[in-house]
Parts: structure tokens; sequence; C-alpha cells
């Protein structure tokens, strides 16, 4: 049986039978407890990452011990292409914020893909676009938008179609959860989202957020 008849992955049902027979075969399935690093800035990147299940943070940290989040991945998404493509070393560290089942591709069957499957090229292009898409929107929210603006955005991106597909209109994240990937406290996320939900957007429920208007969600801080 397929790992993705329980976990549906969009680029895998573009991919020819005999492509998802090699990725069935060649694909490492791990467990990740809350607090487990899946992997680690300055290793050589050797798989391709997905998320099954669970939720899982990106991040980057200095010396001084000072860490910033990048984004968080939600269950069905992808990341860690960029640096196969490179070969070249991890730039972050990617950390289990809840418990997560993970999904590895081995580099060597990532790049057969890329020179098997025009269909896996194309996606990979898409993604990549959408990738740079969100990290210059973040960049810019980040100098200009204040703690209920990057609690917004951020809840925001976890519901983007292109990158989680997914994802649905309930997500199992905490408060806690918001805070470390919108870099604000608990406190100020559990205000930010209070004010979003007396504003009709989401419902705040007990270990998740469930979007009630999701247009206006990722339009309240675009800038038009």
């Amino acid at each position: 049986m397929s790992i993705f008849t329980n976990y549906h992955a969009q680029w895998f049902d573009l991919l020819a039978p005999e492509h998802q027979q090699r990725v069935c075969q060649d694909m490492h399935i791990i467990q990740a407890p809350a607090g487990t690093m899946i992997a680690k800035k300055g290793e050589k990147a050797q798989h391709w990452i997905g998320v099954l299940e669970g939720l899982i943070k990106v991040s980057v940290g200095n010396s001084e011990g000072r860490i910033t989040s990048l984004t968080g991945i939600p269950a069905g998404g992808w990341l860690g292409e960029g640096s196969l493509l490179k070969k070249e070393t991890r730039r972050y560290d990617i950390f289990a914020l809840r418990d997560s089942k993970i999904a590895k591709l081995p580099l060597a069957t990532f790049e057969w893909l890329l020179d098997n499957s025009i269909p896996f090229n194309r996606f990979l292009l898409e993604l990549l676009n959408e990738r740079v898409s969100q990290f210059i929107g973040r960049t810019e929210n980040d100098r200009l938008l204040d703690a209920d603006g990057r609690v917004t955005t951020c809840l925001a991106e976890l519901f983007n179609q292109k990158l989680y597909p997914n994802t649905d209109l309930r997500l199992a994240i905490t408060q806690e959860e918001i805070g470390y990937l919108a870099r604000v406290s608990r406190q100020r996320a559990n205000k930010a989202l209070r004010k979003l939900g007396e504003l009709g957007v989401i419902r705040v429920e007990y270990g998740a957020i469930q979007v009630l208007d999701l247009n206006r969600l990722k339009s309240m801080y675009r800038d038009e």
C-alpha cells in the first residue's frame, strides 16, 4: 500500500505510475515528537522533507542563542528543495512544534524525478515561485506590521493552498504555537486572535483555529 493512500500529496498524484512506485519504494517515514530537531543548520541536505501529520517550524539562530522563526509548515507541506537543487548545506533548523509524522525523500530519488518527470519539474517551479512570494511578503510584514498584523499574516500563511493543499479551514494549532511562528508572546497572540474572532474572521477552539472568512483573513494586511 502506498503511503499516499492515507496522506494526499499533490505532486505525487502528478507522477506516472512507475515514478510513483519508485517514490513509495524509497520514501522514509519517521515519527517526530514535539521538540525534535528534524534537520539541522549546517548539515548537508540529503532529503526532501514532507509533513504528513503535525506542524513543524523552520528557524535560524546565532551563536548568542537568538532564534528567529522563518515559517511554519502544517500537514501537506514540503520543504528543502532549494538546498537539494543547489547541493548545499541547510541554512536553517527544522523542529517539530507538535508530535508529527515526517516523510523524507532521498536526494537520489529527488534528482531522478527531476531527470525523468516533467510534471514534477513543473510542480517544483510553481512551488519555488510561491515560496519566494511568501518570504518576500514575510520580510515586508516583519518590518511594517505590528503584533496584530504579524499574527494575522502568519495565520494566513498556514492556509496557503498552493503550499499546503491539505489544509482545510480548521487547523490544529495552539495559541502558543502561533506565537512562536509570529514571534510574539502567547499573551500577545491571544489578544490578536481574540480581535480576529470579534471581527468574525476566525473562531478560536481548544487546540485549533477555525477560519470563518478565509478571503478576509488573507486580505486584511495586503497592500492593495
